[in-house]
């Protein structure tokens, strides 16, 4: 379903429970209820998350306070800064680029060697820290707007383990990978209260990601509709129209889903 809405003239974010709790009735339960309202933007690269989160961002925090966290890797993004680097650059990233293809194959392929795999979840980590900083941020009644969002429903990238647990490697990668996915079902388990999809085509993809590949922009919205973190609510918004009526659209979404909780 595509929504297309009109702004709300204003709304005050009130506490909602973010997931489902591992003790019900304990104090699992009442530490998140007192979780601030998480709204996350999921969409293939070039859907406009980035934009949307800090423009959401700048007008959500007028009514209420309000920060935005970006929840991917950015692997993408550094290996672009090291291949600016004179000389050495360019060597650097297509040999993290060939490494990252060759981790994210097929499921029938083995695990990376140990050092890839070190690195893949050194990036993780970094992730976790990441999420750490927005459920702070929720704790003490700021609400906040991610750019992406973990999940544990599939691993090799698509925002889950880089790591397939699926796949064999040596004893010690097959255990990186178990502990990975931990890792991520702890983050999963923090339902977001809203998810908003943003979906596009992939020609309008390419046109805003001129250096992404037609291959991987077709597999990333294939994938992208299938998540559905942990049960969490999904409204799927048309984002290859006008960015200001998209804007909106999401603005009165967010809006209208404080006037609920």
């Amino acid at each position: 379903m595509t929504i297309h809405s009109t702004p709300r003239a204003a709304a005050v974010f009130t506490p909602f429970e973010a997931g489902p709790a591992r003790n019900p009735g304990g104090p699992a339960t009442r530490q998140r209820d007192l979780l601030a309202p998480c709204v996350a933007l999921v969409g293939c690269d070039g859907s406009g998350k980035s934009t949307l989160a800090r423009d959401l961002t700048a007008l959500l925090d007028r009514e209420a306070p309000t920060r935005s966290m970006y929840l991917g890797l950015g692997t993408g993004d550094l290996g672009r800064r090291i291949g600016r680097i004179p000389l050495v650059g360019g060597i650097v990233e297509r040999f993290l680029t060939n490494k990252a293809d060759k981790a994210h194959a097929a499921p029938d392929k083995r695990l990376p060697g140990l050092a890839t795999a070190l690195a893949m979840f050194g990036f993780s980590l970094a992730r976790k820290r990441r999420f750490d900083r927005v459920l702070a941020m929720r704790r003490h009644g700021v609400r906040v707007i991610t750019d992406r969002y973990p999940q544990a429903e599939l691993a090799g990238g698509f925002d889950g383990p880089g790591l397939s647990w699926t796949r064999h490697g040596s004893a010690a990668v097959e255990r990186l990978a178990a502990r990975e996915r931990r890792l991520y079902q702890d983050m999963a388990a923090y339902r977001p209260t809203l998810v908003i999809r943003l979906n596009v085509t992939v020609e309008t993809a390419l046109a805003r990601k001129s250096d992404h590949t037609r291959a991987l922009l077709e597999k990333k919205l294939a994938i992208v509709p299938t998540l559905r973190f942990d049960g969490a609510r999904i409204v799927d918004v048309d984002a290859t129209r006008p960015y200001p009526e998209v804007l909106a659209t999401v603005l009165a979404l967010v809006q209208v889903e404080a006037l609920a909780a």
